[in-house]
């Protein structure tokens, strides 16, 4: 199933309506939902909807909830959330840090509380077209952890998302790593497990600790776990992640008392740089594509894949995509549509939103 991509920022937008928010702040979370799948993160995107209409009416995810500055001693900031959408929050304290970024050189956010903010290299690419370099550390609790220490089989840890963007010459095109500290993110076994297929070798391991591709073990109680990326290295970055992010900004750390509410909660660290302080733009944007570009003269190990530098995959992918459409399996359109049946929005009018013109979506209708 292809869905136009402004068709289904149409659809979210709806649902987040329906589910409390106003036109501009279900303006702001359809948006960074929608854009996330363009840029090949369907794990980030409109899948999880459902996730958030379950949210609202426990009260652990409240709409219309923006960002509250706690402290505020230049450059540095500490910012509540107050668990209102994190695509709404999370944005609103990263141009905060901008701000004072470009006052005094630099900032440290502290951000807390926030609901699940999304796609993290989203603030990264935020900070990268106001022409300045973020790096960005994130934790997650509110549910059971799904990542295992190296050397461990049972989960400890959330996937903690690592993000780091740098502005080149271009400014539409940033590097920008974005990454879980897992071997994927969860959402992307969430997909895997939709579409009826395997994960890669390596990624999983079930209750019992032993190594398998079925993504349902991460939904099976008792529940499997998620390996982190680079065996040590990984498990270090995302136990980092966890403490620069939850710990320090009394948001919390995935601890047993923060596992009980079944919600997401993000908490993250953002430091942000003005390069100009450090040396002429220019001369910095010149060595940057130059770097990108002699990384991505290497001869390519398969002639069918050339080298790239972080962001490029994206922006191809949104590209085709725009094109195209979103694609959606039949598993996740139904999630939706169960999840906007709760919010008060039938099948029908689902169905009419999509103009869906897939078989199966019909024959449901």
């Amino acid at each position: 199933m292809l869905i136009d991509h402004t068709r289904m920022r149409a659809i979210l937008a709806a649902m987040c309506v329906a589910g409390g928010s106003d036109a501009d702040e279900a303006d702001i979370v359809a948006g960074h939902l929608v854009e996330a799948n363009l840029k090949g993160h369907d794990s980030h995107g409109i899948g999880m909807m459902p996730r958030y209409a379950g949210f609202l009416p426990r009260g652990v995810l409240k709409p219309n909830i923006h960002a509250r500055i706690v402290v505020d001693t230049p450059p540095m900031l500490l910012v509540d959330g107050g668990h209102g959408y994190g695509q709404v929050v999370a944005m609103e304290a990263t141009e905060m840090a901008i701000a004072r970024a470009r006052d005094h050189g630099a900032s440290i956010l502290s951000l807390r509380n926030a609901n699940h903010i999304g796609r993290v290299g989203t603030y990264g690419e935020r900070c990268a077209s106001a022409g300045m370099i973020s790096i960005h550390f994130v934790n997650a609790h509110g549910h059971a952890p799904r990542v295992a220490p190296y050397l461990g089989s049972q989960s400890r840890l959330s996937t903690n998302p690592f993000c780091c963007a740098i502005p080149t010459g271009n400014p539409d095109e940033p590097i920008v790593l974005d990454m879980a500290t897992a071997t994927i993110a969860m959402g992307k076994v969430r997909v895997a497990k939709n579409k009826g297929e395997p994960v890669a070798e390596g990624v999983l391991m079930d209750h019992t600790g032993a190594p398998t591709t079925d993504p349902n073990v991460m939904f099976n109680t008792p529940m499997g776990a998620l390996r982190a990326f680079g065996l040590h290295k990984g498990y270090g970055l995302s136990l980092i992640c966890d403490l620069l992010a939850g710990a320090l900004s009394g948001g919390g750390s995935v601890l047993p008392e923060n596992q009980v509410d079944n919600t997401i909660v993000n908490n993250m660290l953002a430091i942000v740089i003005d390069p100009a302080r450090f040396r002429d733009t220019g001369e910095l944007s010149a060595e940057i594509d130059a770097m990108a570009a002699y990384c991505k003269s290497a001869t390519p190990a398969n002639p069918d894949e050339p080298v790239l530098v972080p962001g490029e995959p994206e922006r191809a992918m949104r590209a085709k995509r725009i094109a195209q459409g979103v694609p959606l399996d039949d598993a996740t359109w139904e999630e939706l549509i169960a999840a906007a049946q709760t919010l008060g929005i039938d099948r029908a009018r689902m169905n009419a939103m999509a103009h869906a013109n897939h078989g199966e979506t019909e024959q449901n209708s």
